[in-house]
């Protein structure tokens, strides 16, 4: 996947976002919450499934935007609400894909997709445990 300028294009959706929930921005987007977005996500997250059953590559290219300001827009939210950043968001995930991943990003080897199961499996259980520890 070919970043071109989708990082450029990916820090002015961010600044968009910001913009419609600032002071001066959208009154609709404004008064959004976490508890009232979410028929958004899912109303959102319908579409891009139905755009992926019709295989319409135009469609799907605008359900994924959709969802993509869906997610940045609860990002907003919730660093609002000093809860976390989207830089938080993005290390948890890249951390995530790369722990999950130890036969491309580390030393692990697989021979079949049966052992890659099992290896994710394993992870995601060390991954709860170590969540219920630290609670």
């Amino acid at each position: 996947m070919p970043l071109h300028n989708s990082v450029d294009s990916f820090r002015q959706l961010v600044e968009i976002v910001a913009r419609l929930r600032a002071p001066n921005g959208c009154p609709w987007d404004r008064k959004q919450t976490p508890e009232t977005f979410k028929r958004y996500l899912l109303e959102e997250t319908h579409e891009l499934l139905e755009a992926l059953e019709g295989d319409n590559h135009e469609h799907i290219r605008e359900e994924l935007g959709d969802l993509l300001f869906q997610v940045l827009f609860l990002c907003q939210l919730y660093s609002e609400q000093g809860a976390f950043t989207l830089d938080e968001v993005i290390g948890g995930i890249k951390s995530k894909m790369i722990r999950r991943h130890p036969h491309v990003f580390g030393d692990a080897k697989v021979d079949s997709e049966d052992d890659l199961r099992r290896q994710w499996l394993a992870i995601k259980a060390d991954e709860k445990k170590s969540r219920t520890l630290g609670s």
